[in-house]
């Protein structure tokens, strides 16, 4: 059976689907009608339609005109679903007045706004790719990210404007492209608000540009990589159309713009960063095609998040790693009724068994997890509803329409059960690396193959299990050690805050060693005999080659990027500053 779900995609369908198919074919028992299925290759048809018209020019729209899609969870402003269509139309007629070309960039630099969506789909409209950079993003970061996709203007807010005129400024746009979004306007109006730029001409020649689905680019996202500068990942329209609808498939009628306690549908409450796929395609694009509303959070607060759960009644959201931890573990917690979300779904970074099972038992929210990356547009896995709780740990199954197998260090496919590098195949793998012919070589087969750099197994069921990033896996005399697993038996432990676990070189045992940086429990000393007891507590948990002969070292926080991940080259650096004052001093 594994090698069936090696071959070809699982099938992911709603409940409906498979009571109804098992109906036709009642010789097969319904709970194998998913083998079945996979047995008889059905997959999604993916439209051969560019974004705009697979959102705005659709048949078989259910969810009326009026139906709220994006609300901010502070102002309370909203957009309807026809409200954005026409934001983003006047938007993309605006630009077209520019003389903008086809294949032109935009670049947005701001944090989550409920205009951001407009923005995205009006310069769709005027051929245009979207290029969002994180607003965290220093000048000279910001610059490099500009200079690199060429973008023709930017987008971003009153907060960020200084930095954006910086940036700006360095590559050549111009301040008449730079352009805001949100409820603050520029005090001295040199830069216009994104609602001025629209044809006041009246001129009917701002047609729609014609798109290739196949081959024009919707999106240059930028991926935060664990060395060098990032790398803009080129996503198609096809690409992005085919995750919006893989993954409407995989959660199926679980998710509704109808129904609810109030009859108005599922809410979903929206902090991850819009500019990181993750919240692009699974947040702004997968609410408007399904109706759902999305309440918009500029950035993560802990309570805040707490207050629009009980304010907006929320069912549904999608979170991280760092988030579930706070859940199971913050004081904050308690203070809020939480009992509306029917479920979260995690993805960005691992999740542990320990970290779920803490967060449910406390909370009794049903957490699965999901898989992805920039380079799939992004989620290629996620655990099915109904049986969560009986894969904790696994990322779930592959979507529909992709091919995917796990590849040893020889380059040979493994059986189930044994580890490798996941490779993926299928209509959302991106197009390349930007103005990187070596580094898309190095991550695209000849035929078609993604290597995603993670390191996981599969069992026989056709569940997938992501452990570690190759590249971070920590080599102890010739031992694999993964990070993740270590980190997810540490925050279990009673003083340990957070953690994150790297590996570090000792040159008496030459070779690396793990090391645990850990944030303390309020009211924990954080003291070298603190750190004795974590390695102690550890050392009877784990294989030999697992223990912390690093040590443990206490700080303030974990270091991670705006999606959760821990960005373990800053603990190197830090470790590596240390050795040197260390050996300064001898």
């Amino acid at each position: 059976m594994s090698k069936l779900f090696t071959a070809v995609s699982g099938i992911v369908l709603s409940s409906i689907a498979v009571h109804i198919l098992s109906g036709y074919f009642d010789w097969i028992p319904e709970l194998d009608i998913w083998v079945f299925l996979v047995l008889v290759g059905l997959n999604l048809t993916i439209p051969d339609t560019d974004l705009w018209a697979f959102l705005f020019e659709r048949k078989d729209r259910e969810f009326p005109d009026d139906k709220p899609i994006y609300t901010d969870a502070d102002t309370l402003r909203s957009y309807t679903y026809a409200q954005v269509k026409a934001a983003a139309t006047e938007f993309g007629k605006g630009l077209k007045t520019w003389e903008w070309k086809k294949g032109d960039v935009l670049g947005i630099y701001s944090p989550n706004c409920i205009d951001l969506p407009a923005i995205i789909w009006g310069a769709h409209y005027a051929g245009g790719i979207v290029s969002p950079a994180n607003p965290g993003y220093t000048v000279k970061e910001l610059a490099f990210q500009l200079s690199d996709c060429r973008a023709k203007a930017l987008v971003t807010q009153r907060a960020q404007l200084k930095e954006a005129l910086e940036a700006c400024k360095i590559v050549g746009i111009p301040e008449d492209r730079i352009i805001l979004i949100g409820d603050e306007r520029d005090e001295s109006a040199r830069i216009k608000h994104f609602t001025s730029v629209r044809n006041i001409s009246g001129a009917t020649r701002y047609r729609r540009s014609k798109i290739n689905p196949e081959k024009d680019l919707a999106f240059l996202v930028y991926s935060s990589g664990t060395t060098g500068h990032p790398k803009g990942v080129m996503l198609t329209h096809r690409n992005i159309v085919a995750n919006v609808l893989q993954s409407n498939v995989a959660e199926g009628d679980m998710l509704s713009w109808k129904g609810g306690n109030d009859n108005k549908g599922d809410r979903l409450l929206a902090f991850l960063p819009f500019f990181h796929i993750y919240g692009l395609t699974c947040l702004v694009h997968q609410s408007l095609y399904s109706g759902l509303e999305l309440v918009v959070m500029p950035k993560f607060d802990l309570e805040k998040f707490c207050q629009h759960v009980q304010n907006f009644k929320i069912t549904f959201s999608y979170v991280v790693p760092p988030v579930v931890l706070m859940l199971g573990k913050s004081p904050v917690v308690s203070k809020y009724d939480l009992s509306s979300v029917r479920m979260m779904n995690s993805g960005a970074a691992p999740l542990t068994q320990d970290i779920v099972s803490m967060a449910y038992g406390r909370l009794k929210i049903p957490i699965k997890q999901g898989y992805g990356l920039s380079e799939t547009s992004p989620t290629t896995h996620t655990q099915r509803w109904a049986d969560w709780d009986k894969t904790i740990g696994s990322v779930g199954r592959l979507l529909s329409n992709q091919v995917g197998k796990y590849i040893n260090e020889e380059g040979q496919e493994v059986p189930a059960g044994q580890t490798g590098e996941l490779w993926i195949k299928g209509p959302n793998i991106f197009a390349g690396y930007l103005n990187n012919p070596e580094g898309t070589a190095n991550a695209l087969t000849e035929d078609g193959f993604f290597k995603t750099g993670d390191v996981g197994h599969q069992d026989a069921e056709g569940n997938f299990y992501i452990t570690d990033r190759a590249k971070e896996l920590i080599k102890y005399k010739g031992f694999q050690v993964p990070p993740a697993e270590l980190e997810g038996i540490l925050l279990a432990n009673a003083v340990v805050d957070d953690v994150a676990v790297i590996g570090v070189y000792d040159a008496n045992q030459a070779t690396e060693v793990p090391r645990a940086y850990v944030v303390p429990k309020q009211g924990v000393e954080g003291s070298m005999k603190d750190g004795e007891k974590i390695v102690e507590w550890l050392r009877a948990k784990v294989a030999n080659h697992k223990r912390l002969r690093g040590g443990v070292v206490f700080v303030n926080e974990i270091p991670k990027s705006a999606s959760g991940k821990i960005l373990r080259r800053v603990l190197k650096e830090k470790a590596k500053a240390d050795a040197e004052k260390t050996k300064a001093k001898l």
